[in-house]
């Protein structure tokens, strides 16, 4: 899910393209319908049931794991999906890649509802694209009666105890991983400087003895079961393995953490513009946005909407960063740097 997303999409090669699923063939438009092309486990059932009662258009729904899945099916030709939600630092690339519909969000009825600081956003300055869909921080979870000692640093993640060897979990995208490395280094996001990334590649060959999977998928069921004891992870999916396993805590590091927003967006050659048009409107409503929040754990943009939340998850630690918490929302990557980051990836995970 989530929620900031690697690079490694941008020097795909040809072969890998090739080995996707074949695109869905192009298809008319479907009265009625709305196909939603999503990540894993990141879509209120609940949500999607309330908008099919109030505008008698059926969703269909499918799924994907990465950012990179999402921007090679694009590229690949027609999906036939009215709805894709690419994370914050993919936004730009698909609209110069031509892959989004410009969809005029901000003179949608339901715009007023965004708070003030999310219908102005870098990645979609002008909010024609996009419309918020949840945001949160990239942080790390562990185990409390594993590891009963204070945590407040990165470094209990990157130069792990002894407790936690083999039974660390990182995520499978390059560059969430390397770029929380960086900010635990005090280096800058997005870096291609070679001392920098040598510091980093040296880190991340130390920490893999340690580590039992990199897998962005699955988290809150391998923490929850204890199969993990410590992993990389999203605050949605943090909060949701902590309702499971009360021992699990979920970190805000002294050196700080990533931030991120998902967006739902319209793909050129979507089938059902205005349906899709329909739901972005729906989702800026703010009882609506809470049903989502309530599902998936994290933060949404629109004004109003807390006061909807289950109580348990206005409260959640995960959910509320500290007011002092340094949060970095990285760009998406230039191409030297995911080039870069490809090849420590490659031989780390050799």
């Amino acid at each position: 899910m989530t929620p900031f997303r690697s690079l490694l999409a941008l020097c795909l090669s040809a072969t890998a393209l090739a080995a996707l699923p074949a695109a869905r063939p192009a298809q008319a438009a479907d009265p009625g319908m709305l196909h939603i092309f999503n990540w894993t486990d990141y879509t209120s059932p609940d949500m999607l049931k309330k908008f099919t009662k109030e505008t008698g258009i059926k969703v269909t729904l499918d799924t994907y794991d990465s950012n990179e899945t999402l921007l090679a099916k694009l590229k690949a030709g027609t999906t036939g999906y009215d709805i894709v939600v690419p994370s914050s630092d993919f936004v730009k690339i698909f609209v110069s890649q031509g892959l989004l519909q410009n969809a005029d969000v901000a003179s949608m009825a339901n715009f007023k509802n965004l708070e003030e600081r999310w219908k102005t956003r870098a990645w979609d300055p002008q909010a024609e694209y996009t419309v918020p869909w949840q945001w949160g921080t990239t942080s790390f979870i562990y185990d409390t009666k594993v590891y009963p000692g204070p945590v407040d640093s990165l470094e209990t993640l990157f130069k792990p105890p002894a407790v936690f060897k083999g039974q660390v979990g990182m995520f499978g995208s390059p560059s969430e991983v390397i770029n929380l490395a960086l900010i635990y280094l005090g280096k800058p996001v997005c870096n291609s400087n070679p001392p920098d990334l040598k510091e980093v590649n040296a880190l991340l060959e130390a920490q893999k003895p340690f580590v039992k999977v990199y897998n962005s998928d699955g988290i809150e069921d391998r923490m929850a079961s204890g199969e993990t004891t410590m992993h990389e992870v999203w605050s949605g999916d943090g909060e949701r393995a902590r309702v499971q396993r009360p021992t699990l805590k979920y970190v805000y590091a002294k050196e700080g953490g990533i931030g991120w927003m998902d967006n739902l967006a319209i793909p050129v050659g979507a089938p059902d513009v205005e349906n899709a048009k329909k739901f972005m409107n729906f989702m800026m409503d703010p009882e609506n946005a809470a049903l989502e929040s309530d599902f998936a754990g994290y933060q949404n943009a629109v004004v109003g909407s807390n006061k909807f939340l289950k109580p348990q998850l206005a409260s959640a630690p995960e959910f509320n960063p500290p007011a002092d918490y340094k949060i970095t929302f990285a760009p998406g990557c230039p191409p030297a740097a995911t080039k870069d980051y490809d090849r420590i990836w490659t031989l780390l995970r050799k």
